[in-house]
């Protein structure tokens, strides 16, 4: 018998939280077809798998706009077709009414400890009042950037004593969010590049609380092509001299990583990915915010190659699209995977899910074809 999974979503009035809410709930009244759902495609029993009607969405977020306005928005952007917006807005009303007030380190008063707790209470009153089997918790606010380690992210209990501590800050709102999550009981999604769940100590309390986690950031354009492309050069002994790149973003993302320290993990995270798949080369990376593309990603790269006998050549891509678009069916997709693995019973990081990320947790393999192998077998023993 089917069960009532909860999609919580931190970030929940942002670009992807608003897109794959309404994605979701014209998905419910059959007004568009599931393109972009990868769980749609895979051959498994899809009856472990929360149904669209079966998923009860929440969030918090520390912006105020209703959500409904916020569709209105990426609707004239081009983003949602006018059509549905129309349709789906009573109900994106109706999620409004569950989304709460999220952790914001400038206007918090109180420990740590007591974020934690106000968050996670949040959830867990979700959870029974709408008497759902399970929360999954996925991750969709705007990119911080990397963190200085400490030792209370590697010790589980040395963190405990410093999140009771008013006086000290040692975590950054995304992994408050993710110690919430936790605490809370449930599995958790980082879609982001943010510190997160990263940390060991966090990967210390999944286990405690026995849930599982995926992660991270998403991987939906630029990145996706270069684990499909990067394994081609390698598979053919072509000698890759420099891979070059450039983001030009509109929107939100586009204002936010226009911070050089707010896009440092991004940018780390994009490099990491191509550093495994072909190793030592010259990778520069640019990310730059042009408003005027608004929720448009446009994605330049240019790549420079040897051949035998020296012989210089080049690739050059250009990847133009809706970010957003691209990354709520994979939200959608990632709730249901994870509260499949829930109700299995399995804890900790969930690497099978590396697929969908460009930083996967659990398992250093990035290569595309490799990741789609190991998320159908995953998901077949489900």
């Amino acid at each position: 018998m089917r069960q009532r999974s909860g999609l919580w979503l931190m970030g929940a009035r942002g670009s992807v939280a608003t897109t794959a809410v309404t994605g979701l709930l014209a998905l419910r009244a059959g007004l568009i077809r599931p393109v972009g759902c990868v769980t749609e495609r895979l051959e498994m029993d899809h009856s472990v798998l929360p149904a669209w009607d079966d998923i009860v969405v929440g969030g918090h977020d520390i912006v105020s706009i209703p959500l409904d306005k916020r569709a209105e928005q990426l609707a004239e952007s081009g983003l949602i077709p006018h059509s549905v917006f129309t349709a789906v807005a009573p109900g994106l009303r109706a999620v409004d009414t569950e989304l709460r007030d999220g952790y914001h380190p400038v206007t918090h008063t109180g420990s740590l400890a007591d974020a934690v707790a106000r968050l996670a209470g949040d959830i867990e009153e979700f959870r029974t009042r709408n008497d759902l089997a399970r929360v999954v918790v996925v991750n969709v606010t705007s990119t911080e950037p990397p963190v200085p380690a400490m030792p209370e992210h590697q010790d589980f209990d040395l963190l405990v004593q410093a999140l009771n501590d008013p006086q000290r800050t040692v975590l950054p709102p995304s992994s408050v969010g993710a110690y919430a999550a936790l605490t809370a009981g449930c599995p958790y999604v980082d879609f982001t590049p943010s510190p997160g769940i990263k940390m060991p100590a966090m990967d210390e309390l999944a286990r405690r609380k026995a849930v599982p986690y995926a992660g991270a950031d998403g991987k939906t354009g630029e990145t996706l092509l270069r684990t499909v492309l990067a394994p081609m050069f390698t598979a053919r002994a072509l000698n890759v001299r420099s891979w070059a790149g450039t983001n030009l973003l509109g929107g939100g993302d586009g204002a936010n990583l226009a911070d050089p320290e707010q896009a440092k993990g991004k940018l780390e995270s994009k490099a990491r990915g191509l550093h495994n798949l072909i190793g030592e080369v010259t990778a520069p990376l640019h990310i730059d915010n042009v408003p005027d593309l608004a929720e448009r990603k446009v994605a330049w790269d240019y790549v420079s190659f040897e051949g035998f006998l020296g012989a210089k050549m080049s690739l050059q891509f250009t990847w133009d699209g809706y970010d957003s678009a691209l990354a709520a069916p994979l939200v959608l997709d990632l709730h249901r995977l994870v509260s499949a693995a829930h109700a299995d019973g399995q804890t900790g990081a969930l690497s099978e899910l590396a697929f969908f990320f460009k930083d996967p947790l659990g398992t250093d393999e990035h290569r595309f074809a490799e990741q789609t192998r190991m998320l159908a077998e995953w998901a077949a023993q489900l």
